[in-house]
């Protein structure tokens, strides 16, 4: 091997090594920054002393008149994956731009950006709130178990429990006196969304049977509402 050859090669060793060290430095980077945050969701996660309750319930099920009363009654703090979702695109951030675009694609949000939104606006309010509403999540099986390892367990499920024809009784009644319009509001796509929250939610509950509360939602609100009332009680005495 010739001087030039060797030159060559020991040049090419070296850029090797200086890639090898620079990728080392980045996993590591990477490691620590992984290891902070979860440092930070634990030191939160002690914070939360308060309930976390999961509201489940179809479209047209009641659910947002007895968060109403819930939060009225026991002043908790009422968060909706999809009224955070909009605050977020409404605020015009750079977060707030790739949820935007996702969305203009027809492409459903990961789980990832969902969970990090509710993380931040339970890490916002931990301080002060008295109890956390979580409306309408998870909507599968794996997002439970995502926010329990992520954020913090549910101490109660709420499941406003409705026959699928009153669910779509509901919903055609409520989009017949509404001026807006929806492409969904038709009998045949109601029964499909309905179909598929009941098999997804199902497969929800069959992991937390012990801490759900199935109410008949088939009933007046204040009928409803003291059902309610009972099972929350029921955990705030043992918080």
């Amino acid at each position: 091997m010739n001087g030039k050859s060797f030159l060559v090669l020991f040049i090419l060793f070296l850029c090797h090594q200086k890639t090898m060290k620079k990728e080392a430095l980045e996993r590591q980077k990477e490691k620590l920054l992984k290891e902070a945050k979860e440092q930070q969701l634990l030191q939160m996660n002690k914070g939360v002393n308060v309930p976390i309750i999961w509201v489940l319930g179809g479209p047209g099920c009641g659910k947002g008149t007895q968060c109403a009363k819930i939060v009225e009654k026991y002043n908790f703090t009422h968060l909706s994956s999809g009224d955070l979702l909009r605050a977020e695109v409404a605020s015009g951030s750079e977060k707030g731009k790739e949820l935007a675009a996702i969305m203009k694609e027809g492409k459903l949000v990961s789980n990832e950006a969902v969970l990090l939104l509710l993380e931040c606006a339970i890490k916002k309010a931990a301080a002060s709130s008295k109890g956390f509403l979580i409306d309408g999540y998870p909507r599968e099986k794996d997002q439970g178990a995502a926010f329990e390892k992520q954020i913090s367990p549910a101490d109660l499920i709420l499941f406003f429990d409705c026959a699928d024809q009153t669910l779509v009784d509901r919903i055609l009644a409520r989009a017949a006196a509404s001026k807006e319009v929806r492409a969904d509001d038709n009998e045949e796509t109601l029964k499909t969304r309905i179909a598929t929250f009941r098999s997804n939610t199902n497969d929800i509950l069959a992991q937390y049977t012990e801490k759900t509360a199935v109410i008949n939602a088939e009933r007046a609100v204040d009928e409803i509402f003291a059902d309610v009332v009972s099972a929350i009680d029921g955990v705030l005495a043992k918080k």
